[in-house]
Order: C-alpha cells, then structure tokens, then sequence
C-alpha cells in the first residue's frame, strides 16, 4: 500500500495542474481510531492533503467508540452528516472508512485510483458557484455568486480543521498503534441558508488559529456546489 500510495502521489505531482483557485474537490474521509481497516485510508489521506486542488478532511465518527477505544476526535455529528449522505444515495447502512467526493462519489476505504479517477470527474464538471473567503482574526467574510441557473436551495458550512494530530492508542482494534491523522474536521456548522437569487455577502465567526473550509452544498447534504479554505 505504502509503494502504491507513493507511485500515485508522483503521478498527481506530475500531471495535475493547479486548479485550486477555479474549483478545488473535497473529500471527506469517514474514519475511526478504533476501526482496524481505517489506517491504510488515514495514510492515503496524508497524500490528499498535499493537493492544491483537493480539500481533504477527516471526519471522525463515533459509532465504534463502544468496542474498547473512544475515538478522542469524533463528533456525533460527523456520524449524522454520513447518514444523511448514505439516505441520499440510497444506502442501506454506514461504514468506516468511507471517502465521499464533492458530496456525491460513495468509495469504499482507501483506493488511490479510484478516488483520482473521482476527483477528476467532478473537476471537470462546470462551476455552479464562485466562492472567495478572506479572514481577518476571528472573522470569516464569505462571498459568492451563482454561476448556473436552477440551483435550488444551498446550505453554507463552515468547517475548522486540525492539518496534523496524533493518537496514541492503547485500547480496542488499533490498540498500541501511533496514528498520524491530517485535516481533522471540528466545529462543523451551518453558516447560513441560501438560494443563490442574490450574491452572498456574509460573516461568520472563527475563533482560534486552525484553517477553516467553507462548503457550498445542495439541500442539506446535495453535491458540494463549491468549496474554499482560509489559513
């Protein structure tokens, strides 16, 4: 896995060409330090985070905290925003680890190709959003435009994230593993509602020094209409 992860991260350093400022793709990784199959997703995560042209996070989830580990950086809302993605694509359940791209793309744990093969897809698609963000202090201001017509309604969120932590683990199915997980997601939040009629001119707060994303999605849990990130 560690060679496969290296050959695929030269050939994205190589072939793909900053988008970021047009469209960058997330992907969410659903994971859980007391999931076994998890820690190969984790990794491919680290490669991820390195793309301009991707937003990747960790989301942690809570729902393996019962067999012996209690995932420090899980959110029981993290698990609620997976559901909702699974009831949404007409999945009969939830797991871990699970890769969601741009809202849309249902991957099961770490598979490089496949989620290359996904990112360039959406990347490819025509913007429906133009988003900017600029932060000053605590102070997150927002600015967006639609960009194609019948949209429907749009939920903004905001997400802060962690670039790099580390778990000790001593219980459960990792346990006497050392972890390193980038891009962990906390805080997530919806900003506001928005059916994109008129341009969004809008502020939000953002105490602390961690990054943070701000997310564009269709309905509630739709397809990431457009993403942006601020140091």
């Amino acid at each position: 896995m560690k060679r496969l992860l290296r050959v695929v991260a030269a050939c994205w350093f190589v072939a793909s060409p900053v988008l970021a400022e047009n469209t960058p793709v997330v992907v969410e990784l659903f994971t859980s330090q007391g999931c076994s199959s998890c820690p190969p997703a984790d990794e491919f995560m680290q490669v991820l985070a390195q793309r301009d042209d991707v937003i990747a996070l960790s989301v942690h989830v809570d729902y393996w905290d019962y067999i012996g580990w209690k995932d420090e950086f899980a959110d029981p809302k993290h698990a609620e925003r997976q559901r909702a993605y699974a009831t949404l694509g007409g999945r009969r359940s939830v797991y871990t680890p699970e890769m969601i791209v741009n809202g849309v793309s249902d991957i099961l744990g770490a598979k490089p190709m496949a989620v290359a093969t996904a990112i360039e897809a959406h990347k490819s698609q025509a913007r429906a959003v133009s988003v900017s963000l600029s932060r000053t202090g605590s102070t997150v201001s927002i600015e967006a435009t639609v960009l194609q017509d019948d949209l429907g309604p749009m939920t903004v969120q905001m997400v802060r994230y962690q670039p790099q932590r580390v778990a000790k683990i001593t219980r459960g199915e990792n346990a006497g593993k050392t972890i390193p997980y980038v891009n962990v997601a906390q805080d997530w939040q919806v900003v506001t509602t928005w059916d994109g009629f008129a341009p969004l001119s809008i502020d939000a707060d953002a105490p602390g020094v961690h990054p943070v994303v701000v997310l564009i999605q269709s309905g509630t849990h739709g397809p990431i209409l457009a993403a942006a990130r601020a140091e």
